[in-house]
């Protein structure tokens, strides 16, 4: 079985508010990129990933007349996708929802959305002290994660959840008192979300269930200087001692040399690209024995994707992500 985490950078720009589909001259989402050029990209990757299951990270929106799952139904049949049936979860306002594409022949998924006195539901309001100073913050998601009861035409039981953290790009801030301000409230928020998060994971490994935990979190040990107020990054807090991805732990000491990255974004000050992990894949110990192999389609640091110009050229115009997969040899 393969599945993949895919963050498609504004997917909802190629819908119009019925759902249909808009391939044409007028820019997308992708800077520098049309809509006929981004769609017939997004199309090529997931067509070449071929994933039994596929998280979508920044899937079309949900509305007052639009609805993710269509538009999502609609692209797959529009690009011959096995991966052809959509389920998604709580609607946010972002206009970037979270979704599983998946393949009806292969699994069946549902929402399945929990809530415990440790962890309440997704679209509910979690309660920590962010600061230390003895009183309780609350905290929501902008976009609650994508819980999924997952059974496989085999028997076995899954539990999916997919993730898109909040960013802590200071937006916004304009002086460098408040970018540091701002950069330091949003890394509490996206912290006291890793551990709302790391809960619910730590009450399916106790009921002996298979996890996965996947989608893009905005975070990477490592990844910037504000990590060091706080000892941890939240990939580390969601992970802990429960969930497993090998590119996620290659970046704990000792780091090397050129990490692995799953993005890549222009700064139009310095004129360079940066590249960053930020997506993952992660398992379950319970899933560790099922001979896992993950890979991220990276355009130039993957061989076969830099190798091959078309596949290339279509990861560089879909997203300013790239697939990461995993293939696990599940019945």
């Amino acid at each position: 079985m393969r599945i993949a985490t895919y963050n498609i950078e504004w997917f909802a720009y190629l819908f119009d508010k019925n759902d249909r589909l808009m391939l044409d001259a007028k820019p997308s989402g992708v800077h520098g990129v049309d809509r006929y050029t981004q769609g017939r990209a997004i199309a090529h990757v997931l067509q070449r990933i071929d994933a039994d299951a596929i998280m979508v990270v920044e899937a079309p929106n949900t509305g007052r007349t639009q609805r993710t799952t269509r538009a999502l139904e609609a692209f797959a049949a529009e690009a011959g996708l096995r991966a052809r049936e959509a389920v998604s979860g709580f609607p946010n306002d972002t206009h970037q929802e979270i979704a599983l594409l998946y393949d009806p022949d292969v699994l069946d998924a549902r929402h399945d959305a929990r809530s415990s006195p440790a962890a309440p539901r997704f679209d509910g309001v979690f309660e920590i002290d962010l600061d230390v100073d003895e009183r309780l913050d609350q905290v929501e998601f902008s976009k609650p994660p994508l819980e999924l009861a997952v059974t496989t035409k085999g028997g076995t039981a899954l539990r999916l959840i997919g993730a898109h953290l909040k960013s802590k790009a200071p937006h916004g801030a304009r002086t460098e008192a408040e970018i540091t301000a701002a950069a330091i409230a949003n890394r509490r928020k996206q912290l006291a979300q890793a551990i709302w998060l790391h809960r619910r994971v730590e009450e399916h490994v106790a009921a002996d269930e298979h996890v996965v935990v996947l989608g893009d979190l905005n975070d990477g040990p490592g990844l910037d200087q504000y990590e060091q107020l706080f000892g941890q990054s939240s990939v580390e807090i969601v992970m802990g001692a429960l969930l497993h991805d090998p590119h996620a732990q290659s970046l704990l000491q000792p780091r090397p040399a050129i990490p692995p990255s799953t993005s890549r974004f222009y700064n139009a000050e310095t004129k360079r690209f940066t590249r960053a992990l930020l997506d993952y894949v992660m398992i379950s110990q319970s899933l560790m024995g099922l001979r896992p192999q993950w890979r991220i389609w990276h355009p130039f640091e993957d061989a076969e994707c830099y190798a091959d110009e078309e596949i290339r050229q279509a990861l560089l115009d879909a997203s300013d992500h790239f697939p990461v997969t995993l293939d696990i040899e599940v019945g």
